[in-house]
């Protein structure tokens, strides 16, 4: 089978009805031609236990095709400086903590013709004009070292030194004084962890952190201080001159530097210790495409999940995204909640093809097609947060402004793919409801769930801003009602960096459930907040929803078993019409309502103590195992065959305002809804959810 022979991404994840967008397109079939069509994505591809795949073609005035070109991506992070004064004779010094000495020839200066650089067996060279002296001492991965070079143009004069800078090991060091080519030009630009590339772009990029840069020419000293302009795209120069100059690719900021002695973690009470940027030769912010053709969406276009699916010789590139409701649109009563930002936190996830690991903690193997492997052969797409970059060191930053390879309805049955189950069942049910997307959330806050009598979100909102945490908070204090879809949710914090649009920054610390873990002292963001788990920032998913991320298995999935509480008047209209006591035992994932990531009821984490736990499920298997941060330490029997904890729970509870949550605690739960042609308790249970949280009739809590 081939991959997609062409790809393409948007500068947005949603639009309003009317709006136009911008395609950027790539083609990597060698005819260059291409067809692209609007298409509303109704279900994912399910698989022969669901319904599969279901589009709408939608007529928006594509030609019938288009004709392209194969578009490069600038991948890698550096910084430059665009304006320097003339220079004369130069010296150069800094501290570098390089993490992948020896692999590769790697910038740390670049300065007109001359070169600051690893050679490829890690040591500090020094090149003018294509020749080259070293000090044939290769670094140490992880440790910081002072370097300098001096160069004189007139005379050829030249030297390079690397010492190490702290530590007990400073008998290291090399030293090289000779002669290079005169006449070697120095001026603008200069490039800090990169070197510029013929057309555009940079090359050989360094792997590493890079603190306090210096250049003096005869009297003129400028000064880089990397620990100003934190947040920004900027780097500070601090001399008379202003030499200022801009990051491109998104380096991590807020990183320990030289100084850092563990005698702070907060980067804005001591700059000085973070002082340093970590830059990637894998790192991406943009892929800077330029637009292939516009997209006018109609005006009348329903609000929902769409994509722009281009084909050429191989299988069709989904480009997905949202409509949602623009400012003066009809509203419905209720609202699906789309995870755009957990869809970006998993965008272009590489590990999971990565063999070893991933089968372990499965208990199957991976779900891969022709699009997966299309990622896999190009690393210049930019990663997922759940990857790390070639250094080891975790991603904490996605972007939009590139090919996502998950914004589609098949591949992997998770996220994306397996909320449009929710929206086929809400089709096939004919009940009205608007989507709308995280990033409105975050953006307008409350504000915009106020709109609606009722909010669902998907099987998987796992990745939340404070701001989306408090609107729900505040649309719930207000009298609302929040239908849970999933699990897993409410789990990490993100933050949304203002230098650089489209992007999310997620810092795995302390605790949890995850792909890497942050490094001692890098646990606030740029913004400022500090990152990891809402259970360890004091609001536990629990106090929303009435339930938290317990266990984890992805080998099969199982059912829920009705409790005493489902027969309480309160929780009534719930289960009306199912006289059965196993709700669930059936499903497009894993045969069973009940899996992939569950979520239970504890009161100690904030559940409310008058919600009714009117369902829980059983019979997991060995492959589903507690989570990190539910254990203080290893131990036997945190499996889902010897422990009770390893259960997903189906709660309700009402709000003092007249609201009500209703949680299913489960990600596979959607997976079920088209069982046996939407006639099943699931149906039924959830039909009878959305029926009374639409109902203006207030919710009354219990006395006490």
């Amino acid at each position: 089978m081939k991959t997609p022979s062409v790809v393409g991404y948007l500068d947005r994840l949603f639009f309003h009805a009317g709006e136009k967008a911008a395609v950027r397109v790539s083609v990597l079939d060698p005819s260059r031609r291409y067809t692209a069509e609007l298409v509303r994505m109704v279900c994912g591809e399910t698989g022969p236990k669901g319904p599969g795949l279901k589009e709408e073609k939608i007529q928006a005035g594509l030609a019938a095709q288009y004709e392209g070109t194969e578009q490069p991506t600038p991948v890698g992070s550096y910084a430059i400086v665009e304006k320097l004064p003339s220079l004369r004779a130069v010296e150069l010094s800094l501290l570098a903590w390089p993490t992948l000495p020896g692999r590769c020839e790697q910038t740390m200066v670049h300065l007109g013709a001359l070169r600051l650089f690893l050679d490829a067996a890690g040591a500090v060279a020094l090149s003018a004009n294509a020749e080259t002296i070293s000090t044939d001492r290769p670094l140490r991965p992880c440790w910081w070292y002072r370097v300098t070079a001096r160069y004189d143009p007139s005379t050829g004069a030249a030297s390079v030194t690397s010492m190490p800078f702290a530590g007990p090991h400073n008998d290291r060091r090399g030293a090289t004084k000779a002669r290079l080519p005169r006449g070697a030009r120095l001026g603008a630009p200069m490039l800090f962890a990169a070197s510029p590339k013929a057309g555009g772009g940079a090359r050989d990029h360094f792997y590493g952190k890079l603190e306090a840069p210096v250049l003096r020419s005869n009297r003129d000293v400028a000064r880089w201080d990397f620990a100003r302009g934190m947040g920004t795209a900027r780097i500070e120069e601090i001399s008379r001159r202003r030499l200022h100059g801009r990051l491109v690719n998104v380096p991590k900021r807020a990183v320990t530097g030289s100084k850092w002695d563990g005698s702070v973690h907060d980067w804005r009470q001591d700059p000085s210790h973070y002082a340093a940027i970590h830059f990637h030769g894998d790192d991406l912010h943009d892929a800077r495409w330029m637009p292939s053709f516009a997209l006018k969406l109609p005006q009348d276009l329903k609000s929902g999940f769409y994509a722009i699916k281009l084909q050429a010789s191989g299988p069709p590139f989904y480009v997905g995204f949202i409509v949602s409701p623009g400012p003066r649109a009809k509203r419905a009563k209720l609202a699906v909640l789309a995870s755009t930002v957990t869809y970006l936190a998993y965008a272009n996830y590489r590990r999971r093809m990565t063999p070893g690991p991933l089968e372990l903690a499965m208990g199957a193997l991976p779900t891969v097609d022709m699009t997966d492997i299309l990622l896999a052969r190009h690393p210049e797409f930019g990663n997922s947060t759940y990857d790390v970059h070639r250094d080891g060191f975790g991603v904490s930053y996605a972007s939009i402004r590139r090919p996502l390879f998950n914004m589609r309805p098949g591949g992997r049955f998770w996220n994306f793919a397996m909320d449009l189950c929710l929206i086929d069942w809400l089709d096939h049910e004919g009940i009205d409801y608007d989507v709308i997307t995280d990033h409105e959330l975050h953006a307008q806050g409350a504000g915009l769930l106020k709109r609606y009598r009722a909010v669902m979100t998907g099987s998987h909102p796992e990745y939340y801003s404070l701001e989306m945490l408090k609107a729900c908070e505040g649309f719930l204090a207000a009298g609302g009602r929040f239908l849970y879809m999933g699990g897993n949710g409410f789990y990490w914090r993100v933050t949304f960096p203002g230098a650089y649009p489209g992007m999310i920054e997620l810092r795995r610390t302390e605790d949890g459930t995850r792909a890497w873990a942050e490094k001692p002292g890098q646990y606030y963001h740029s913004t400022g907040e500090y990152g990891g788990l809402w259970l360890r920032l004091g609001r536990p998913p629990n106090a929303l929803a009435g339930v938290g991320f317990i266990a984890q298995g992805f080998d099969a999935s199982t059912y829920y078993r009705r409790t005493a509480a489902s027969c309480d008047a309160r929780a009534a209209f719930l289960f009306e019409g199912i006289g059965e006591e196993l709700v669930g035992d059936f499903g497009a994932w894993g045969d069973g309502a009940a899996g992939l990531e569950i979520d239970a009821y504890d009161d100690k984490l904030g559940s409310p103590r008058h919600a009714l736990v009117v369902a829980t499920s059983e019979n997991h298997s060995n492959a589903f195992l507690l989570v990190n941060e539910e254990m203080t330490s290893n131990s036997h029997g945190v499996d889902g065959t010897l422990n009770a904890r390893v259960k997903a729970d189906m709660v309700f509870f009402e709000t003092p305002a007249g609201g009500a949550v209703f949680s299913t605690g489960s990600i596979a739960y959607v997976a079920s809804l088209a069982h046996n042609d939407y006639d099943n308790n699931i149906v039924r249970l959830t039909r009878n959810a959305v029926r009374r949280f639409l109902d203006p009739a207030p919710f009354k809590p219990p006395a006490s």
